[in-house]
Order: C-alpha cells, then structure tokens, then sequence
C-alpha cells in the first residue's frame, strides 16, 4: 500500500517542490496554462509526499551528519573523527523544498473550497508535521525563514526574513495549540479525512492532538535555560489537556517502509568508518544489566572457546579487559581515541594470540563492541530481511520529559496523573520494549522474547536504575540518554541542554573528550535575492557570515542555547 501511495504522492509533490524552487525564474502565467501540469493533486498525495520526505532525505543525514558527528558528540557511539563538510544540515534544504511545500498547497486549497468546514482537521494537521520538520530545522540553525515561508509561489515574495528563535517558538506554541483545539475537538462533525494516505498516523485525530502536545514538551525543554517560566507554563498546559501528550507505545509516531533504508543495502553503515559503542555507554549497560545492551551492540570476539586458546598460548588480555567479566563479550572503546591510544588500537587492530604467521596456529580477537550494524541496517551488505523503523517521536521520550518536568517542581497544583517516578518507569519500560520491537521487524538481536514484562521488572528494580531519592534527576537523564540512541537529534539537543552526562559523574560520567563540539550548523549566503535578511539575522545573533570553522560554530550559540552548560558540565 505504501509503495502504490508513494508512486503517487511523488508524482503531485514533485510538481509543487518542483515549481517552488524554481519559482524566481518562470513565469506563474505559463505554468499555470501549460496543460501538462497538474495544478491541483490530491490533497491526500500531497500529504504522503512531505510525510515521506521527512524520513527519505535522511539518507545523507545518518551517514554525513548523525553517524559522523552528533553521535560522536554526544558519547553514544566511537569512530574515526572527521571534519566537517558541506554534507551536514541537509534538513534545512529538505524543509523548504520537500516537507513544507506540499503543506501549504493543501491549506490554501483548503481554504478554496466551499465546504472548507469539513476539512478542518484534515488542515489542521499540516502545522503539526511542518512544526515538527521546523523545530530540528532551527535546532542547528537558530534563525530561519518561517512566517513569510514559501511565499515565492502564491505572492511572489522571494526574500522572506529570518525569525528569531523566540518568535519560532511563539509561533509555534500558538498553531501548535490552534491546531489541539481543532483535532481534539470531538463535535466537529462531517470531517473529511486522509485516511491511509496519512502513513504515520491513518487519520487518527487524537494521536495528532498527542502528538502535538509531545511537540509542545520538546518545545518546552528547548526553552527551560533561555525562558524558565515559560518552560513550566507550557508542561502545565499540556498536563492540563483533555487528550494530552503521547502516553502510550501505540500512539508514538514510528516510519516503517520497504523502500526506506537509509544505510542503504551496501555498506554504507561502515562508510568511512565503523562505528562502536563507548567505553562509558556499554560500560553502564553492563553494570546495570540493561536489556538494550545487545539490541544496541554487537558483541566482540570473545566469544566461545577463547579462554582455552588464551591458556593454550599462555596469552593474557590487555589490562582494560577483566577476565573474569561476565559479559567480556561487550567492549566500549575511548570516546576520544587520543585520551588512550593504547585501548583506542584495539578498534582497528585485533589482539593476536598464538603463532604470529596468519593461517597457521593464530587466532585474532577483535576486542571492542561495534554498534549494531543490523539494528541500523537491516539489509546491510546485501542482507535480504529486515526492516528499518524509525522512531521519529516516542512514548519513552514523552514519558521521560514528564517525570523530568515533575522531579523540577514544575507541575505545581496540576494533577499529573503519576509521580515522577511513575512517568520515570513508564519510560523506560517504553523504551526496552519499544527498542526490542525495532530489533524483531530488522531482524537483528534481540534483547528478550515475550512480552518483556520480568526483563523490565529486574531491570527498574537494579540498583542502578530504581528511584533512590538521592541523584533521581540523573537517572531520569540517563534514560533519556540511553532511549535516544536511535534518534542522533534529540539526543545532542537533550546532551546540549542538560550538560549530562556529566564530566564528574560518579554514577554515568562522560569520558573526556579534547575536540572541541559546535553547537550548531551554518546558513550560507542565500544570493542577491535575500542576502540583506540574511545579512540582518546573521548581525542579529552575533553569527559571523558563513564562518563554518568548529571554534566559532562553537562558540556563536544559538538563541536558546546561549546560557546551556558546556557538554558534560550538567548541575
């Protein structure tokens, strides 16, 4: 069913991205009379276009971006460092040419017709995807084109200004709440839908009025160091909600299509560089017993018979291996390589044991963890199972800035419906089952079979993950942490806010890192046409015009940003 909607969609969307990034240079009268363009898609086409185009553009943006950097700042994953190049911040292109068009054109068609009343909900809608898109758009940009977006096409406008991010996020609060009260809204009747067209959600009104909310959250975290009160004025809100946010796996919004594999079926995974966990990630994972650790990580080659070859040949492990480790089978690496050099060979270099002429009496032990390439990449290599599901927005995430929210004190006299302890469990437990459910549909290791109720049992009552009233925020943290690892980010946003993991930790601590982490991307010089407002929101954030080295992109902060805590200087 997808494949036939996409064929489809892809035909309507195209034309209208098409015609918007070409708008400056052909005359609207030819268009609009040429009889070979179709000037009014479906309505429904058009949707599943800028749905897809949210994940399909990723392609460039897990390996360039994601896999490259933002997992490397954050300390989830260890590779080779690379510099950065013009590949990164593919999100601001597909947002204007792939996401939004399409988004408009069904609101002013909307707009057109005589029994508009009818497609409110259906309108409704297109601000919540187009918010999502926008607000990781401006999480690596700060300023951008929004209220006088896409306006080339119908008004000839060609250089929109660039809005500050507190106006972004009022308006965003405002059609984020616009569009609750209209998909929430139970008596408004006759209601036209997109029915399966809309493939992250087949209409559901009240899974986008929750998902809506679940934005408001993210939102509202974004806020917390620039506007506190802001912050705990919107958690209130959205608490206070009939429908409220996403509180439940089946409400959590998940892409899953055949044609949707962003490593690609080659290698791609491993482009560059193959990636694995870090000594602290897997480290904590072991310790506290994590189900996730061999859904996240592969294991090492210490596996099977090798202690006998070990006392064949009276070879001892290097000193950052105990032997006796119960699961020896899992080995993070340095997160910076230079800190230790002597772990850091062991990525690239097996431990050799045995004759030292390959093929004759030798045995080579690769001794750290690579990621999971099959959790990442389920057709890796020309594999032929598997499906890659992304997890754009989940109920862990939700759940977990909930019990964060609380465990500040921002809930004040608002029922909650649960402690922070209660949000901190149903979070977690979220995420393991959750994680496992990607793991089963690629065909990769999985962390239990069942249902997983006793592995989440055993794990929220380890010693290391139970509430024990004395570093509770940090767990909370931790786990918002270990859940984004598939979602490259959220996590270095939720890594920039917080400062956590935190350098001096003694309960996860972020491992030292000497390369020095930009904190955002770069705009380029938008040309002749709109250069003066580019030129006025460069001025106005103190940004230095297409500086794209890491010292200023590290040290010219976005708005919200700008009193963050370094990374892994949390309080």
């Amino acid at each position: 069913m997808l494949s036939t909607i996409k064929k489809y969609a892809i035909g309507a969307g195209v034309m209208l991205v098409i015609s918007a990034a070409t708008s400056c240079k052909k005359n609207f009268a030819e268009v609009n009379t040429n009889p070979t363009i179709v000037t009014k898609p479906d309505l429904k086409f058009l949707l599943t276009y800028s749905e897809d185009r949210t994940e399909f553009y990723q392609y460039n943006e897990w390996i360039w971006e994601s896999m490259e950097h933002l997992f490397r700042y954050t300390q989830h994953i260890t590779s080779d460092p690379y510099e950065i190049t013009s590949n990164v911040n593919g999100r601001y292109g597909a947002f204007y040419l792939q996401v939004a068009p399409n988004l408009f054109e069904i609101r002013r068609q909307i707009d057109q017709m005589p029994d508009k009343d009818n497609y409110q909900k259906m309108r409704a809608l297109t601000y919540v995807l187009q918010i999502l898109h926008a607000i990781k758009v401006t999480d690596m940009n700060g300023s951008i084109p929004y209220t006088e977006a896409i306006q080339g096409r119908y008004e000839a406008n060609f250089s929109p200004a660039y809005d500050s991010q507190e106006t972004l996020f009022t308006t965003w609060l405002s059609e984020l709440d616009a569009a609750i009260a209209i998909l929430g809204n139970g008596s408004l009747a006759n209601q036209n839908t997109y029915g399966n067209a809309d493939v992250f959600y087949q209409s559901d009104w009240t899974k986008w009025t929750k998902l809506a909310n679940t934005l408001k959250l993210r939102i509202a975290a974004r806020l917390e160091n620039a506007d506190n009160a802001k912050t705990q004025a919107i958690f209130k809100q959205v608490m206070q909600d009939p429908i409220g946010p996403i509180t439940t796996d089946d409400a959590q919004m998940t892409y899953q299509n055949v044609d949707y594999l962003p490593f690609g079926g080659g290698g791609e995974i491993t482009y560059r560089s193959a990636r694995y966990g870090t000594a602290s990630i897997v480290g904590f994972m072991k310790k506290a017993e994590d189900p996730r650790l061999p859904i996240y990580f592969e294991k090492n080659g210490l596996v099977g018979d090798f202690r006998d070859t070990l006392t064949k040949y009276g070879a001892t492990l290097p000193a950052f291996i105990n032997p006796s480790d119960p699961l020896i089978e899992y080995q993070g690496g340095p997160a910076d390589w230079t800190i230790s050099p002597t772990v850091a060979a062991y990525i690239k270099n097996p431990f050799v044991v045995g004759n030292t002429n390959p093929g004759n009496g030798q045995s080579r032990y690769f001794l750290i963890s690579p990621i999971n390439r099959k959790f990442f990449s389920p057709r890796n290599n020309g594999i032929t199972d598997g499906m890659f599901r992304d997890l754009i927005v989940s109920n862990a995430e939700s759940c977990l800035l909930i019990a964060e929210f609380i465990q500040k004190g921002y809930s004040g006299s608002v029922d909650t419906k649960g402690t922070a302890e209660d949000w901190y469990k149903k979070g977690v437990a979220s995420s393991i089952k959750t994680m496992n459910a990607v793991a089963v549909v690629a065909n990769s290791t999985t962390g239990f079979t069942g249902n997983g109720d006793a592995e989440v049992a055993a794990y929220l009552s380890g010693a290391d993950v139970a509430f024990n009233g004395t570093n509770d925020l940090e767990r909370i943290y931790i786990q918002q942490y270990l859940n984004f690892y598939r979602n490259p980010n959220e996590a270095f946003v939720f890594s920039r806010r917080t400062g956590y993991p935190k350098n001096t930790s003694t309960y996860y601590a972020r491992e030292p890192f000497n390369e020095t982490i930009p904190r955002r991307w770069w705009l380029s010089d938008p040309g002749q046409v709109n250069r003066e407002n580019w030129n006025a929101a460069m001025s106005a954030q103190n940004f230095t015009p297409n500086a794209q080295d890491v010292p200023t992109l590290n040290s010219q902060r976005i708005w919200y940003d700008k009193t963050a805590p370094e990374f892994g200087q949390g309080q």
